[in-house]
């Protein structure tokens, strides 16, 4: 896949995703991490969307269902609409639209999204994830603060 264009759409993979995906790289910003996550999606690279998740996520992601969404579906591309870099300090919003095709039809994914920088390493808030969380306890994105003051006011499913 090294002359292949990159699933995220920036450019050759070999120059753009694949740094990250094989551990040489870090993201530098949100929007980077979120377009490796969707090219990790596209190419079943189901670790690195576990690895890039917050820590305090990871041991509740149904690994089995994000593996079977990434095979079963067609990745045909992703816009980015919006990137905020700053909403905190250590807090990141990217909103883009992901389309697949999930061998019946054309799918349009849309979500905003929210990412955690912890030791200059950007990791995804995932609001999906059912997990005992309260607000007393440590971030789940390993900042050492309390979650309610860190990582909840973007996870408010979790709360």
């Amino acid at each position: 896949m090294s002359g292949a264009s990159c699933p995220c759409g920036k450019g050759l993979y070999k120059d753009c995703c694949e740094p990250l995906h094989s551990g040489k790289t870090r993201a530098v910003h949100a929007e980077q991490l979120m377009r490796s996550r969707y090219s990790a999606f596209a190419l079943q690279q189901i670790g690195y969307i576990v690895k890039t998740t917050a820590s305090g996520q990871q041991p509740y992601l149904e690994v089995a269902a994000i593996q079977q969404w990434s095979e079963t579906n067609r990745w045909l591309g992703l816009e980015v609409i919006n990137f905020k870099e700053k909403l905190t300090k250590h807090h990141a919003e990217v909103e883009f639209r992901a389309h697949y095709h999930d061998g019946q039809q054309p799918q349009l994914h849309h979500e905003i999204s929210y990412f955690a920088q912890q030791a200059g390493q950007w990791f995804f808030l995932d609001p999906t994830v059912d997990m005992p969380v309260t607000m007393k306890q440590p971030c789940i994105c390993g900042s050492g603060k309390k979650f309610k003051q860190c990582c909840a006011p973007f996870l408010a499913t979790l709360t």
